[in-house]
């Protein structure tokens, strides 16, 4: 087995700062967002940390978006297993999960109709902070700053219901969306995460509009089996 990384204490703190944001809101933190939570007096210091967690193998760091930092799962089992919060399972297949890729969804259909399923992946259950349902795979830039590119494929899990500031897969129309979730007084909005794009505004009473599950993880095509 390979051997776990040894973390100074301020590493062990962004990186369970890192994977606590992942875990609420479906995405990581900025480095102004870290800088803010612990005290440093600028977004160099998160960022000189971050870099010193990337060359030790814990994370990706993904250049031009603010939020393009990535947990590696394999080191990611590693930290866990040393820190105790990896479980037995009874079962080796409990471990994994097999999620369905949804492609382009017809209008007005059920996002995990049959014929919207273009293949079925086989990803360790590990790789997630919550259980996903299904994997879509990303269109457009839209959430670039949030470190989703084109072509990535998002873990989500089903749900018709989201808390402000997750990210969230949306029906809209004859489109689906994956967009920032924020609910005010008058009305839905979802907000990409790069300015070339304009915020969405859903009056509560838009009959086109349906909440179809909420992000909880990134996978790559290399990542899967």
């Amino acid at each position: 087995m390979e051997e776990s990384p040894k973390l100074t204490a301020r590493q062990q703190q962004i990186l369970d700062l890192v994977q606590s944001a992942i875990e609420r809101s479906g995405a990581p933190p900025t480095r102004a967002e870290i800088a803010a939570e612990l005290g440093f007096r600028s977004p160099n210091a998160a960022e000189e940390h971050l870099q010193a967690l990337a060359r030790k193998g814990v994370i990706e760091l993904v250049g031009g978006t603010s939020r393009g930092i990535r947990l590696k799962p394999d080191r990611l089992r590693a930290l866990n297993e040393s820190r105790g919060r990896q479980f037995s399972l009874p079962l080796p297949s409990l471990a994994q999960l097999a999620l369905p890729l949804v492609g382009r969804v017809a209008a007005g259909s059920p996002i995990l109709a049959q014929e919207h399923i273009d293949t079925t992946y086989i990803v360790e259950a590990s790789m997630f902070p919550r259980r996903p349902d299904y994997l879509l795979k990303v269109r457009g830039m839209s959430m670039r700053d949030a470190g989703i590119l084109d072509g990535d494929l998002l873990a989500v899990q089903k749900t018709h219901d989201a808390k402000n500031g997750q990210i969230v897969v949306a029906r809209l129309g004859d489109d689906v969306t994956v967009k920032r979730f924020r609910r005010t007084r008058t009305a839905i909005e979802l907000i990409p995460e790069n300015p070339d794009f304009q915020t969405l505004v859903v009056p509560f009473d838009a009959g086109d509009f349906e909440l179809e599950g909420v992000a909880v993880g990134l996978v790559r095509n290399t990542m899967l089996m």
